[in-house]
């Protein structure tokens, strides 16, 4: 037992179960699940559908944080990803032509790795630190954003685009599919390949990795380039799935609720050794505290300050120095030595 408890996986898959079991309270049908028109429905279904576009991100910003560094820009990546994919497909005659979706989709996509090979390029070649160098983009990214829809929310009507984020394939959401895939992919090349450990060396000591032959430029820019793709995956799904592309507020601090999925799914922000399937478990937690919030009726004036007591309380158990302290048992202290009787 006490090796199943030392796992890097069992806090987070444990909070994670005692999460949905306590939604049973509140919510006594929160486990069913139907199928209808062909499509599977539920609240569990629900969590995976709207935790693919976090499931992605975290994925990318385990890859940057392995390496040491951060990536704050994800969100305005997500709204450039949208805005630009919606704005092109509007523009179209035919909205419903799915080789102009596809020329949108491949755009959006394009322009997420550039500006992920610009995130890479100051941190890696021009020497700025990671949280400086993505800052900056997080910043003007959200006026590129506004830019290319003109300050406006443009709405699409697109059967094809809507595919991505907010359609099914095989009665299973096609967002989620594809976050398996990304998933898989990215799992297999970490973890089947030498890359992993080369990721977590860099992380580790840059300078001793590249003394030792590691081109940890390379992989430094490579890690910011794959973030930035897994967030412009992430914009299109859920430009896609609200049919419209908002450039103010599509992924508004969701590299916040990346980083801390990241960090309750094990992996240190000192970089090193790093964990994917802890990063699923860390945004499912997060997409389930969401869909708890609205599910149990939380005023809207709380539901920031009730989630950052849920978060707190999830790394306070989960931190082997607080279970320490909190959990460990008082040893009964030891009786004093008797004096010894001195002679008359």
């Amino acid at each position: 037992m006490t090796a199943i408890t030392k796992h890097r996986l069992f806090w987070p898959a444990a909070i994670l179960a005692v999460m949905l079991l306590a939604n049973l309270i509140f919510t006594p049908t929160f486990f069913r699940i139907e199928l209808k028109n062909g499509h599977l429905y539920g609240s569990l279904i629900d969590i995976l559908l709207y935790g693919a576009p976090l499931i992605l991100i975290a994925l990318g910003m385990t890859m940057v944080i392995a390496t040491g560094g951060i990536d704050l820009s994800v969100g305005a990546t997500v709204a450039i990803s949208g805005a630009l994919a919606c704005s092109i497909i509007a523009d179209q005659p035919d909205q419903e032509a799915v080789g102009g979706v596809l020329t949108a989709v491949a755009l959006a996509l394009g322009l997420s790795l550039v500006l992920g090979l610009w995130n890479g390029l100051l941190v890696a070649r021009v020497g700025i630190q990671p949280i400086i160098a993505t800052l900056i983009l997080m910043v003007a990214g959200r006026g590129v954003a506004q830019l290319i829809t003109d300050g406006q929310i443009i709405t699409i009507n697109s059967a094809p685009y809507e595919l991505i984020g907010g359609d099914y394939l095989f009665g299973f959401p096609f967002a989620v599919l594809i976050a398996v895939v990304v998933f898989t992919g990215t799992a297999v090349l970490t973890r089947r390949t030498a890359l992993g450990l080369l990721l977590e060396a860099v992380g580790g000591n840059a300078e001793a990795s590249r003394l030792v032959g590691i081109r940890a430029r390379r992989l430094l820019v490579l890690a910011y380039v794959f973030s930035a793709f897994c967030a412009g995956i992430a914009g299109l799904m859920i430009s896609s799935n609200i049919r419209a592309a908002d450039g103010n507020n599509a992924g508004l601090w969701i590299e916040l609720d990346a980083i801390l999925a990241v960090v309750i799914g094990g992996t240190s922000l000192m970089g090193g050794r790093f964990s994917l399937a802890g990063t699923v478990l860390g945004a499912l937690i997060i997409q389930t505290l969401s869909t708890t919030i609205y599910t149990t009726g939380v005023p809207p004036q709380v539901t920031l300050v009730f989630k950052a007591v849920v978060v707190t309380a999830v790394c306070l158990i989960q931190s082997p120095a607080f279970r320490a302290k909190a959990f460990r048992r008082r040893r009964p202290s030891a009786p004093a030595p008797a004096e010894a009787e001195v002679p008359a």
